[in-house]
């Protein structure tokens, strides 16, 4: 039950774009259209369900003060955890490189349509900020970081798919030409944000 309300919460309460604002960049640009946004989705989706267990192991067993205390007692007070952030980047680095050659072998009209985008998935704050999250919040098992990934990625997939869908509808409506473009698409990220508010009052 915990691990489901860690799930829930991650989609609807604690939600990367609404609550933190991480990875704006990707998605206020790739949210034109739903195919588009929900490709950019289900790939941030992989890597955070990839990328947060591995670096849950990496900091538990090599970062972390005395994790390297399984090689013997003379390691046990071995700290690198300032080498925490350089290697949770090399870590999300080389999972991007594999989703890249993925997606470009299997799906050619995701990879042309997502141009540099799909590449800066590396650079992506909302994958480097679930991994930093689950360092902070020192999660118990290395199933409870994967379950907080798969959460934090859907609902990254659904903002951005949420925001493609509305904006392929206002395509055709008389905005002021004032708004249009970026304008209109903060002004329709605010009111997301403050509708998945609502769902703070959730507790499983």
């Amino acid at each position: 039950m915990e691990n489901l309300n860690l799930f829930v919460k991650s989609i609807f309460i604690d939600n990367m774009v609404f609550a933190y604002f991480l990875g704006m960049c990707s998605y206020l640009a790739v949210s034109k259209n739903v195919k588009t946004a929900f490709g950019l989705g289900i790939a941030v989706t992989f890597m955070l369900v990839v990328t947060i267990p591995l670096n849950y192991l990496l900091n538990k067993y090599v970062l972390e003060p005395g994790a390297l205390s399984w090689l013997g007692d003379s390691y046990k007070d071995v700290d690198l955890s300032f080498l925490g952030l350089i290697l949770f980047i090399a870590v999300i680095a080389s999972a991007t490189q594999l989703v890249e050659m993925t997606v470009e072998k299997f799906a050619p009209a995701l990879y042309n349509s997502l141009g540099i985008f799909l590449p800066l998935i590396a650079v992506n704050c909302a994958i480097l900020g679930g991994a930093l999250f689950m360092q902070q919040r020192e999660f118990a098992s290395c199933w409870t970081a994967t379950v907080y990934g798969a959460g934090s990625g859907i609902g990254w997939l659904l903002a951005i798919v949420g925001l493609a869908a509305i904006r392929e509808k206002i395509a055709y409506s008389n905005i002021p030409p004032a708004l249009r473009g970026i304008g209109i698409t903060f002004i329709i990220t605010g009111l997301m944000g403050i509708a998945f508010m609502s769902f703070m009052g959730i507790k499983l």
